[in-house]
């Protein structure tokens, strides 16, 4: 199963409490890890974490630096433990208007854990998904194959994953959004969606059970008629 989560409300999380943003970014990377940790026991193969967009280079240069040691931070610190417990981490999106050192730790994140096999994280890291269609768009017609596993091998090299583009089975946001806000616009094609109005640094392993509850819940067709109701020719 592939969940995907739009991890929103970091900032309004922290401003309700009179704290300053980096407080709600903080708290935000703590539900990361609970998130995690929850993730394998309720069938979850592969989580797709939305943490930085590229329209958010638009927020203050402050908080975005603070974002992006934040991140460095965590990758050092957990990346060793990641191994250790089996998640594999893969950081997708573009990577070069990120600092070199912020580059080297996620490569070595990468190294680092890349036989891990019981659980897959991709984090989408200055993450367009019509930027990356485009670029695979691009490298799709150089090719000599014009099959559409050929497109998502493409677009999967586009995002530096290490899967192919794979669909997403759960896409969940938080925060009380409900929009799609250009992440993974072709993996989210027969995506559930499920909008939360709580916010992400509350989110915890419950939150993401309930959610995958609801989703098996849901009639998935993919564009068929039930068979229950489905007429004799």
């Amino acid at each position: 199963m592939h969940v995907a989560i739009i991890m929103d409300g970091n900032g309004r999380w922290a401003a309700a409490r009179g704290w300053p943003r980096v407080v709600g970014h903080r708290a935000g990377a703590e539900a990361v890890r609970r998130v995690i940790e929850a993730a394998p026991g309720l069938g979850i193969e592969v989580l797709t974490l939305y943490a930085f967009s590229s329209d958010n280079w638009r927020r203050p240069p402050q908080e975005v630096q603070t974002l992006f040691r934040l991140f460095e931070e965590h990758l050092r610190r957990h990346a060793p433990g990641c191994a250790e417990s089996g998640v594999r981490i893969n950081i997708i999106g573009r990577r070069d208007r990120l600092s070199l050192s912020l580059v080297e730790a996620i490569e070595q994140a990468e190294r680092c854990t890349e036989h891990a096999s019981k659980l897959l994280v991709r984090i989408a890291v200055d993450y367009s998904a019509r930027d990356l269609i485009m670029q695979a768009t691009e490298q799709f017609c150089r090719r000599d194959s014009r099959s559409r596993s050929a497109f998502i091998q493409a677009l999967g090299e586009a995002q530096h994953s290490v899967l192919p583009a794979a669909d997403v089975d759960l896409l969940i946001r938080t925060g009380g959004e409900q929009r799609l806000s250009d992440f993974l616009l072709w993996e989210c094609a027969y995506a559930e969606l499920l909008f939360l109005d709580k916010m992400w640094p509350d989110f915890d392993g419950k939150d993401l059970a309930l959610a995958v509850e609801e989703f098996h819940r849901r009639e998935r067709r993919f564009g068929a008629v039930p068979v229950a109701n489905a007429k004799p020719a």
